[in-house]
């Protein structure tokens, strides 16, 4: 605890971090820590329209002074317009979350154990999208047992989805989770998952060359749900415009 206080106390800019806060259990170790290096922050929640309710609501509850950042599109417009998103082609992050923070240093939560792409990232970095953009990562070589060691002894509120054995939190059916994870998706929050169709229909019905390997919409979104859509897979690439 006492080594990422003084990483945020090093690197504490003059006008306080922007401190992106995504509502799991990362964001909330981040908040607390920043609190106890007493360091200048303000909080920034990106708001997809494709969090599970309970994540929202949580966020509401017990961090009222959050910043809510709008999408650069709605997501349901990008799907029309674009297509639905895919492990080697998530457009929806650029619009959704990664364009805040400009000019600022973005504190976040991002750990090494938690992938492999990761585990190649510094503590320190730039951002290459957004102008003016650094980020640094303060908890980045704790592991998964440590951060809820951190949450439990200090007493801090987190999700109820977490006790439920859902072990990251994000948007629901984003095309990183398996299969398995998207049926369960699917079956927990069916009104997200029918605006996802309902957007898939729509792209779909434009009748683009990206569509002509479905018979229907509902095959489309079936073999998305499916995450058969892997990178490395040329054939996929038709399902865009």
């Amino acid at each position: 605890m006492e080594v990422a206080i003084k990483r945020i106390q090093t690197f504490e800019p003059r006008e306080g971090f922007f401190l992106a806060f995504s509502g799991g259990k990362d964001s909330i170790v981040i908040d607390d820590l920043t609190r106890k290096a007493t360091s200048a922050f303000d909080s920034h929640y990106n708001k997809t329209g494709i969090d599970p309710p309970e994540l929202v609501y949580f966020i509401r509850d017990n961090y009222p002074d959050i910043i809510y950042e709008k999408p650069l599109e709605n997501i349901w417009h990008l799907v029309e317009r674009k297509g639905l998103p895919r492990r080697n082609a998530r457009f929806c992050c650029e619009y959704l979350k990664e364009h805040s923070g400009g000019g600022r240093i973005v504190l976040t939560g991002i750990r090494w154990q938690e992938s492999w792409r990761r585990r190649r990232r510094p503590m320190v970095e730039t951002c290459r999208w957004v102008k003016a953009k650094s980020f640094l990562h303060p908890i980045i070589d704790w592991t998964t047992a440590e951060v809820w060691e951190y949450i439990k002894s200090n007493n801090l509120p987190y999700c109820s989805l977490y006790d439920e054995g859902f072990h990251r939190l994000g948007c629901v059916l984003c095309p990183m989770t398996t299969a398995r994870q998207a049926q369960r998706d699917k079956e927990r929050w069916p009104k997200i998952a029918d605006a996802w169709f309902r957007a898939c229909q729509r792209f779909y019905a434009k009748g683009s060359e990206g569509t002509k390997r479905w018979g229907s919409a509902e095959e489309m979104f079936e073999w998305w749900l499916s995450r058969k859509a892997v990178a490395g897979n040329d054939d996929q690439h038709s399902m865009f415009i």
